[in-house]
């Protein structure tokens, strides 16, 4: 490993493709948040395929811890994407073949020159791509264990959570200020116009603005209900109107039949 990449110092911030193609940027993945960065063999090695199968159970850990897990192997994009999901992976994968990275960080593992892959290291990175521990994996025991990473996990996260305790007094009333600015906030947003509706007076006047704005809401939204509602009935009162009128003059022909009937007799 070069000799500045130590304990303390910045990761570089490499950018490669991932397992979709799209170049991603390690400080873009890494965000805000604490992240571990597996530097694999690739998907060949029986190593790092029995490494990534325990990250996989470490990786729903992470993300309900607001972690982040980041794997940058020398398989190309097709052989990046099967080691990906021949184990069930859900986290970003990055594809070096070019060892842009092996040779940037001189970790060549010449003792597998048809492979020519990295030598596996695993390294825990604090906020800012800030190296926190660093893992040769070149023996298999040499790599974290789960336990490990999460007991590192824990360190860097207490450094970067200012909220890692809110018991304390300090924390405790400088939130409370938060909240309540919060809320002043929204209230402003919701009700912008707080002051001209009445709701800094009394709650006197301020039932007497909540009728008057009632009774104007329903006289301006009374027009355009009417005229919806006439538009809606306005075939039934025709129909209506002409059955009527069909139905008028059908007793009026029954009863003249009738009465002359009844003369006649």
């Amino acid at each position: 490993m070069r000799a500045d990449i130590v304990p303390g110092a910045v990761f570089p911030d490499y950018e490669l493709p991932d397992h979709a193609t799209k170049r991603q940027k390690l400080s873009a993945l890494q965000g805000q948040h604490p992240m571990v960065l597996v530097l694999s063999r690739g998907g060949y090695c029986p190593k790092d395929r029995r490494q990534h199968e325990l990250l996989v159970e470490l990786h729903r850990e992470l993300e309900v811890g607001y972690c982040r897990l980041v794997t940058i192997s020398t398989d190309n994009i097709t052989e990046t994407n099967e080691f990906r999901s021949g184990i069930g992976a859900h986290w970003p994968f990055l594809s070096d073949p070019a060892r842009k990275i092996q040779k940037d960080l001189d970790i060549a593992e010449y003792t597998d020159p048809d492979h020519n892959p990295m030598i596996p290291h695993t390294i825990v990175l604090e906020p800012g791509l800030v190296i926190y521990k660093i893992y040769n994996g070149y023996w298999f025991f040499g790599r974290p264990t789960l336990e490990d990473l999460r007991q590192d996990l824990r360190v860097v996260t207490k450094k970067c959570r200012q909220d890692w305790d809110i018991t304390g007094p300090e924390l405790k009333g400088g939130m409370a200020a938060r909240a309540q600015g919060t809320l002043l906030s929204l209230r402003q947003n919701v009700c912008p116009n707080s002051r001209r509706t009445g709701l800094s007076r009394s709650p006197k006047k301020r039932s007497e603005v909540r009728r008057h704005n009632h009774c104007k809401f329903i006289s301006q939204s009374r027009a355009p209900l009417t005229s919806a509602a006439g538009a809606v009935l306005l075939p039934f009162i025709l129909i209506a109107s002409f059955l009527l009128r069909w139905s008028g003059e059908l007793v009026a022909r029954y009863t003249a039949k009738s009465s002359t009937i009844f003369l006649r007799i």
